[in-house]
């Protein structure tokens, strides 16, 4: 199975934006007239996304209604040099504490196409999947891949782009913490993160991600490179990705939107390919098979920290800002295939 999802793994999806900094798309920056920036500005962004979730793990199955997300936030321009985004979480199912907190907060030299500069706390440039803005995941939940081994998914840094969704190429490059958000760093070494997209044919675009750092002290380091790529083509979208890590981690790290993180051996990898179409305006239905290995090295029976999962799910659009989501999630962990779960989400954009 893991061998036919690395062939598969040159693939993309209907809407992704390969480098939205924060929690909203790649668009324009507000206070722009066709894409060149101009004086001051302000807009107030936002999303709700409530959730039920049924899980059947035998013998007892649960279910909860609670919010998966529920962010607010602003962005702006000062001048036509500098830009502004900063955003809030107030979901207290997300956070650990159960407090809202600041999720991004960053202001960016973006007087040059090629040679932008952010700083501040935002996502780290690695993973398609990461990128993908949440409103917009095809899916209820990322890639478990994603959401174990891109952690921290936010950090505090600086970071180097260029490039747009108008153009070819798209390239990124931060200095990174490596520490996650509220917390200084426990070294004097950064983590190095970068992240590069091509629109190789009319309808494929493909990418390549690493991460260089120090997660735990200035001895123990940390290695990490991923491949991606999307294919869309009429109404038909694919997507997929590999991603693969060695070396030290920080278990205190939270994981990608609130997942719980799980112990990691010295080298572990995932992927997924997800493929969607377009029925109508309205309707999407989407499939969705991954796997994540927690430890490489391991060879027992059965296989510890080993997951698989296949999303079958449908997406239904009320409005261009009103959605719903429902997906049923057939899991298998350490062999063991009692891990069904039941979601359905609505999302109100404004």
């Amino acid at each position: 199975m893991k061998t036919k999802i690395l062939l598969i793994v040159v693939v993309l999806l209907a809407v992704n934006f390969s480098f939205a900094q924060g929690c909203e798309d790649d668009i324009a920056p507000t206070g722009t007239k066709s894409g060149v920036p101009t004086t001051s500005s302000i807009t107030f962004f936002g999303y709700i996304q409530g959730q039920y979730s049924s899980e059947f793990l035998q013998p007892e199955t649960t279910s909860s209604f609670h919010f998966k997300r529920a962010r607010f936030g602003v962005r702006g321009r000062i001048n036509r040099s500098f830009s502004y985004y900063a955003s809030l979480e107030a979901s207290d199912f997300v956070s650990s504490d159960g407090n809202p907190y600041l999720l991004d907060a960053f202001i960016t030299w973006d007087k040059h196409e090629w040679a932008k500069i952010s700083m501040g706390s935002f996502k780290q440039p690695f993973s398609r999947d990461v990128a993908t803005a949440c409103h917009s995941l095809t899916t209820i939940d990322r890639s478990i891949v994603a959401d174990q081994l891109v952690a921290p998914q936010r950090d505090y840094g600086l970071m180097l782009l260029g490039g747009s969704s108008k153009t070819k190429f798209r390239y990124s490059l931060a200095l990174m913490n490596g520490t996650g958000l509220g917390t200084k760093d426990t070294n004097k070494k950064k983590d190095v993160i970068g992240r590069a997209t091509y629109q190789l044919l009319n309808f494929l675009n493909v990418g390549a991600s690493f991460r260089y750092g120090y997660p735990t002290n200035e001895d123990d380091d940390r290695t990490s490179y991923g491949f991606d790529a999307l294919i869309s083509y009429k109404k038909l979208s694919v997507q997929g990705e590999y991603i693969y890590d060695e070396g030290a981690y920080n278990l205190g790290a939270d994981g990608g939107c609130g997942a719980t993180p799980v112990i990691l051996g010295d080298k572990r990898q995932g992927a997924y390919v997800m493929a969607a179409y377009k029925v109508s305006d309205k309707l999407q239905p989407v499939l969705k098979y991954e796997y994540f290995d927690a430890d490489t090295d391991l060879k027992v029976s059965p296989i510890s920290g080993y997951q698989e999962m296949f999303t079958v799910g449908v997406n239904y659009f009320f409005h261009k800002k009103v959605r719903l989501q429902v997906n049923y999630q057939i899991k298998e962990v350490d062999n063991n295939s009692d891990h069904d779960a039941l979601l359905a989400q609505v999302q109100v954009r404004f």
